[in-house]
């Protein structure tokens, strides 16, 4: 595993194939969002931006500012008290950030890859009364949706950061499963 100095090789197409994996963990949590929201098209757009991006779409502004949307979606449900919500549209948000890893060896990189699912786990969690064998199965799921390519990416990285709650332990938890 490369030190925090070095940069890592990322080709296009793995990078389309790790923002693939992201759509397809965020996409079934766009359920949760619309239920508490049906209104609010931002995650939505944020997923099919990145699924654009996937099959061949530009890397372009459209991404950061579908982003942008999806996360200013889950603030303002986090403030209304819609938790689960809030961390769908994160998982949302966090699919179209998928295309912008950054080519460091940081931890925090590791978000770009798995925090999507990691959302979207938690998202499933606090619907399902805050069961956390909720969140563990979906963590279940998503581990079986990564690629070899998602897993040969993820490995060159070092392992998920310390922190961020529940999201973050489920994020290490399927990090550590991965590799």
């Amino acid at each position: 595993m490369p030190d925090e100095s070095e940069a890592i090789e990322l080709s296009l197409a793995e990078l389309r194939e790790v923002t693939g994996y992201a759509v397809a963990c965020a996409r079934p949590a766009l359920a949760v969002f619309e239920r508490e929201r049906p209104g609010d098209p931002r995650p939505r757009a944020a997923v099919d931006a990145a699924l654009a991006f996937a099959e061949g779409g530009g890397r372009t502004k459209v991404l950061r500012d579908n982003a942008w949307a999806a996360h200013r979606a889950a603030q303002e449900t986090r403030d209304e008290g819609r938790a689960a919500a809030s961390d769908a549209a994160r998982a949302a948000g966090h699919a179209c950030g998928a295309a912008f890893l950054h080519p460091l060896a940081k931890a925090t990189q590791v978000r770009h890859i798995l925090g999507s699912a990691a959302h979207a786990a938690r998202a499933f969690e606090i619907s399902a009364g805050d069961d956390p064998a909720a969140g563990d199965d979906h963590i279940a799921r998503f581990r079986a949706l990564a690629g070899p390519v998602v897993v040969g990416v993820l490995s060159r990285f070092p392992h998920a950061p310390p922190g961020g709650g529940r999201v973050g332990e489920l994020m290490r938890r399927l990090d550590a499963s991965l590799r």
